[in-house]
C-alpha cells in the first residue's frame, strides 16, 4: 500500500486558475493617446517617496483600444539598478489578456538617458511580445522631473 500511495504522490500536481478582477468599468479607463499621458499615470501611480530614492520597473497592461487595464510593479531594486524578468512581465500581460504593454522605470539619479542595458532589455521584451502578439508600444524612463520615450525618440 505505501508504494501505491508513493507512486501517486508522484502525480500530485498543484492546480493552476487565472482570473481578473479590473476595479472599474471599460468606459471609465484611461486611454493612452501619447508619451505624455504615460507619464502623468506613472507619476500618479509612483510612490513619490522612491521615485528618487531606489529603481523600480513597472508595466502598464493595455487593451487594444489603449485603455489602461492596470500597471503592475515587475521589480523593485536598489539605487543603480533593478531586474526585470520577461516571464513576470509575459505572465502578467497574458494573464490581464492584455493586446499592448508598455514598459517603465525610474532612474533615481535624475538622468533620463538610457543606459546599453536598458536598450538591450527593451529589444528582449519587444521580440518576446512579437511571438505572443502582444504589442510593445513604448518604454519610458521617468525621475521627478521629466520622462524619456523610447518611442518619441525612434527607439521602439
Amino acid at each position: 500500500m505505501e508504494i501505491l500511495n508513493q507512486h501517486l504522490n508522484l502525480f500530485q500536481v498543484a492546480e493552476i486558475s487565472l482570473s481578473y478582477a479590473p476595479k472599474c468599468k471599460a468606459s471609465e479607463r484611461p486611454t493612452i493617446k501619447s508619451s505624455n499621458d504615460v507619464y502623468q499615470i506613472l507619476k500618479q501611480n509612483w510612490d513619490e517617496k522612491k521615485i528618487d530614492l531606489l529603481e523600480q520597473f513597472k508595466v502598464i497592461l493595455m487593451s487594444r483600444a489603449n485603455k489602461v487595464l492596470g500597471i503592475i510593479e515587475i521589480s523593485s531594486g536598489g539605487i543603480a539598478g533593478t531586474v526585470a524578468d520577461p516571464k513576470l512581465i509575459f505572465a502578467s500581460a497574458l494573464k490581464a489578456c492584455a493586446s499592448c504593454i508598455i514598459l517603465a522605470h525610474n532612474h533615481p539619479s535624475g538622468n533620463l538617458k538610457p543606459s546599453q542595458a536598458d536598450i538591450q532589455l527593451t529589444r528582449k521584451i519587444k521580440a518576446g511580445g512579437e511571438l505572443l502578439d502582444i504589442t510593445v508600444l513604448d518604454h519610458v524612463i521617468l525621475t521627478s522631473e521629466g520622462y524619456y520615450s523610447f518611442g518619441d525618440e525612434g527607439m521602439i
